[in-house]
């Protein structure tokens, strides 16, 4: 069910904001797009100035993305000095963002455009400063432009303690999404980048 902004007695474009994250019955099984990239292969960042993912932040998660098998991802980052919450901790915000990021980067495996609707975050044991903290991501249905999707965070390693863990919903959208919406100093730095397999990808995920 979508929840309809009544703005000048208007539907907007905030009409794609769902209540759960959970799939309906109709859903159906999520398939890797053939051009999706191989198990193994390193995504690399989307976009430079992502926080989550983007080599040019400094105090970014600098987050590494891999596809995995079926319509999966494993990520890792380390939780550096500049992400504390409480002294010597992961602020939580931070741990939702890395989640974020790593189911956002499911949509290259599906070879869509797709942004966050939903994220419900379980924070199940503080994470140090100085820990790498694995991640694994999947979809699990698909039903119409919604993508759903499930994600743990993990200490140390594939078979380290859960840390966090996340159930979202992403909706399929139109380029016109970050082209109507962004700030147009970035949007026009990014559509003239001289390379152009990163000027395709920042505007193809976008958690």
């Amino acid at each position: 069910m979508s929840a309809r902004c009544r703005r000048a007695g208007k539907v907007c474009a905030c009409e794609w904001y769902f209540r759960s994250s959970e799939a309906p019955a109709d859903a159906t099984t999520p398939v890797r797009h053939p051009d999706a990239p191989a198990p193994g292969e390193l995504l690399g960042a989307h976009y430079g100035h992502c926080f989550g993912c983007g080599e040019e932040q400094s105090h970014g998660l600098h987050l590494a993305a891999r596809a995995g098998q079926g319509v999966s991802i494993t990520a890792e980052f380390t939780v550096q000095p500049a992400h504390q919450g409480a002294p010597g901790l992961a602020h939580g915000g931070v741990l939702a963002t890395a989640l974020d990021e790593t189911l956002g980067s499911l949509n290259w495996l599906l070879r869509t455009i797709a942004v966050t609707g939903r994220l419900e975050t379980d924070f199940v044991r503080p994470v140090p400063v100085g820990t790498v903290l694995y991640l694994e991501a999947e979809v699990t249905a698909v039903a119409g432009r919604k993508i759903y999707s499930t994600a743990t965070g993990r200490i140390g390693g594939p078979e380290g303690p859960v840390a966090v863990r996340a159930d979202a919903l992403f909706v399929e959208v139109k380029v016109d999404h970050f082209t109507d919406n962004g700030r147009q100093e970035e949007i026009r730095a990014a559509m003239n980048d001289p390379d152009q397999l990163r000027r395709a990808r920042a505007f193809e995920v976008n958690p």
